[in-house]
């Protein structure tokens, strides 16, 4: 089994990681007109905090102290960075997007994590909200596929 050390700093990658995707999410509904599509962010921001508070109390479960907030990498900055662009300009397409393209990094971090030797416990809270980030991507991208037919 991989030792707590490495189990905490994955469950706290995690936690930054979703930080990133709540933020991204509360911010697209605070700049959408769309009253349908401002609900649907503002569920997917509040659902995606309780993911993070999950995790927090995991990793507080296993001795260690939980990230408090969202990642620095440069990728993922730029890609929320992307994302306001595109709401600034009132382009549902391009918001759905980089919100597609936020939701990649989360399914790139979470199937990363299910890789590893969790323990029980863990992993089936890693995998339920593994396959969480998956309906959120799907609906995005369900979303965003509505979205260019209707602009086309």
């Amino acid at each position: 089994m991989t030792d707590f050390e490495d189990i905490i700093s994955t469950l706290n990658h995690l936690i930054e990681t979703s930080r990133d995707g709540e933020e991204g999410f509360r911010s697209s509904a605070e700049n959408v007109d769309d009253p349908q599509l401002k609900a649907f962010f503002i569920r997917r921001s509040q659902e995606v905090g309780n993911s993070v508070r999950e995790l927090q109390d995991l990793v507080r479960s296993l001795g260690g102290e939980p990230a408090t907030s969202s990642t620095i990498s440069g990728a993922l900055h730029r890609r929320w960075i992307d994302l306001k662009t595109a709401i600034t300009s009132n382009d549902i397409v391009a918001v759905l997007n980089e919100t597609e393209r936020g939701e990649d990094v989360a399914l790139k971090a979470y199937r990363e994590a299910v890789e590893i030797d969790l323990p029980a416990q863990v992993r089936l809270v890693v995998i339920r909200q593994l396959e969480g980030a998956q309906r959120n991507h799907d609906e995005v991208k369900r979303l965003r596929d509505l979205a260019r037919a209707t602009v086309e």
